[in-house]
């Protein structure tokens, strides 16, 4: 691996530059300047289709496959004929001007080919999380909240029985009404709705290729909408600029994707930035390969994945650590998956969440047990308004917390913030403004122009610019105990997850305003093996020795809450991503929050942990 490293035609040197501002404040930016990129993301499928056609570009599991080896695969000509047919039939449509095309359900190859054709004539798209509708039983309010911000020209589901009760409730709403409705299976039973294929079987003509000739670098080509943790999720408009700028930003430092055929099995959500902008459009700017991966990192769900890494095998893994953790059972059990798994890996990859550092141990044990070299484990860092990616670590870390340094054409400010320091990002890649929402977009920019992104972070060593930024947790998620002293919860987060790995699944921090501070615990299915009394006892003496620790009732949790149930998809407490939405939490558990922190030391309650 040290080739690798020290080879700049592969990986872009670590460097950086520092301006130092008044009060403390400074900017490290890359000195590299951004180069060019084009105007509109659909001159990577122009390209493609013109240089590789035969090549596959993208797949999705065969209709009916049980091995995880069966695949419908479209060439880079064939996922280009089909989004000019779909454009053209978009144009025929007339649909209402500046109205999104919004998409209701899971990836798949029909859907990756609406959204490329949306582009590609200048009609923005929006991929809504498929939670809103599976999982709604019925009550569809947030959804048609969610589409009364949007006013879709067009909704799209892949199939009807799945989807069409919430969509034909949706076009009665004003939002929505008039709304043409297509899905790719069942439209027949649905009165008045369109069948994908017969969007597919358009014939093409020049109205499309001049419409993509008006598509600029300002034109917006996605509204990506935010967790909503606090009430109605924000609309984040990407424009075209944002979406090719980034890709610039990852291949000058990433390098060796421009020279080396990129394979990807990937699951994360196209509704999210992660799996929709950043791995999406790896493949679109590389001319690689993305196999659709139908497993989650669910139980009942992961075996799926399992499945198909034993037909694929990925150059590049990009996952959230709650994936990894239910990879590596599999893993280590099986050598022939392992190797296969690791064989053509240049880089493993997580992002979404803080990575424990007993999951990526875990990870390098395997890794050094079936190659002779190092796995390379890194990270980005981001957000939905940044298209995602602002920092990137290409260098080789030892454990995880560093998040990077600035790519080139990015611009990170760190400023001043009680005891952290609040980071800004600014550059080309960062959003316009909220669609909509004035008043959320002028409070997102500061004086001079940089994105208030809410993290908080710090430089590995202070003395040395070239140490790395360390994520410091969300400014907003912070808080004081009652004494006034600030908790991290980010970092403690963290901390926690690790001490009582493998018995959590996650951990929600408490104590806002309180004596000391709690968590609330999502037992694993490790912890569910061990009887209560022993689990109760397990978790008490993980949370001593890390107390130990700490030295202090205000740096580490003196009690904590056993829950037996998971996070709640269907409610937005876990994301599609697999992360907990620590705020959405506190907010539907207060009762639980307040039975925790009223329990006195000695408790006989056989949940609650006190020490």
């Amino acid at each position: 691996m040290t080739s690798f490293f020290d080879d700049p035609r592969l990986l872009a040197p670590r460097q950086t530059v520092r301006e130092n501002l008044p009060g403390g404040a400074f900017v490290l930016r890359n000195p590299e300047p951004l180069g060019p990129y084009p105007r509109a993301a659909g001159a990577w499928l122009e390209h493609w289709a013109a240089t590789t056609p035969d090549a596959p570009a993208f797949a999705e599991p065969a209709p009916g496959d049980t091995t995880g080896g069966a695949w419908v695969t479209l060439s880079w000509a064939a996922l280009r004929r089909r989004t000019g047919a779909v454009a053209q039939a978009l144009l025929d449509l007339d649909l209402r001007p500046d109205a999104p095309v919004v998409v209701l359900s899971d990836n798949a190859l029909d859907h990756l080919v609406l959204k490329l054709a949306c582009m590609h004539v200048g009609r923005p798209v929006c991929t809504v999380s498929s939670g809103y509708t599976r999982l709604a039983g019925g009550d569809y309010t947030r959804l048609l909240g969610i589409l009364q911000q949007l006013g879709p020209a067009l909704l799209y589901a892949a199939d009807a029985g799945v989807y069409a009760a919430a969509m034909t409730q949706a076009t009665s709403t004003p939002a929505a009404r008039g709304a043409p409705l297509v899905f790719s299976r069942g439209a027949a039973d649905v009165p008045g709705a369109l069948a994908f294929d017969a969007l597919a079987g358009a014939a093409e003509t020049p109205a499309v290729m001049r419409a993509f000739e008006r598509v600029g670098p300002d034109t917006h080509a996605k509204y990506l909408l935010t967790s909503g943790s606090t009430g109605h999720p924000k609309v984040v408009i990407n424009t075209q600029r944002m979406l090719c700028a980034n890709q610039q930003m990852m291949a000058q430092t990433m390098r060796w994707t421009q020279h080396e055929p990129t394979v990807l099995l990937d699951w994360l959500p196209w509704s999210h930035t992660f799996g929709g902008n950043h791995n999406v459009n790896m493949i679109l700017r590389t001319g690689g390969t993305m196999y659709i991966d139908d497993g989650r990192p669910l139980p009942g769900l992961i075996e799926r994945t399992v499945a198909h890494l034993r037909h694929v095998q990925p150059t590049i893994q990009f996952n959230v650590p709650r994936a990894y953790e239910m990879l590596l059972p599999a893993l280590e059990s099986d050598a022939e998956l392992a190797r296969r798994y690791f064989e053509k890996m240049r880089m493993v990859f997580y992002a979404g969440a803080g990575m424990p550092v007993a999951i990526w141990k875990r990870l390098e044990a395997v890794a050094a047990k079936v190659r002779d070299e190092p796995v390379w484990f890194t990270t980005s860092w981001g957000s939905t308004e940044t298209a995602p990616a602002v920092t990137f670590a290409n260098w080789q870390l030892d454990r995880p917390g560093v998040i990077g340094l600035p790519m080139p054409g990015a611009e990170l400010k760190f400023v001043p913030n009680g005891d952290k320091l609040e980071l800004r990002v600014r550059g080309p890649n960062v959003f316009p403004g909220y669609r909509g929402d004035e008043a959320a977009t002028r409070a997102a920019f500061d004086e001079d122009g940089y994105y208030r992104i809410g993290d908080a972070g710090r430089l590995l060593d202070p003395a040395d610019d070239l140490s790395g930024v360390v994520f410091d947790g969300r400014v907003a998620e912070d808080f004081k105990l009652g004494s006034g002293t600030w908790v991290s919860v980010g970092t403690l987060r963290l901390a926690v997850v690790t001490a009582l790995a493998p018995l959590a699944q996650d951990v929600v921090v408490t104590g806002h305003d309180r004596a000391g501070i709690g968590v609330l615990v999502f037992v694993g299915e490790a912890g569910r093996r061990h009887p209560p009394d022993e689990l109760r006892g397990l978790v008490r003496a993980r949370l001593q020795a890390l107390h130990d620790e700490a030295g202090g009732s205000s740096k580490a949790p003196g009690r904590a809450l056993l829950l037996p149930d998971a996070p709640s998809l269907a409610t937005g407490e876990i994301t599609d991503k697999g992360y907990v939405n620590q705020r959405l939490v506190l907010a539907r558990r207060a009762a639980e929050v307040e039975r925790l922190h009223a329990a006195p030391r000695g408790t006989a309650e056989p949940d609650v942990v006190v020490l």
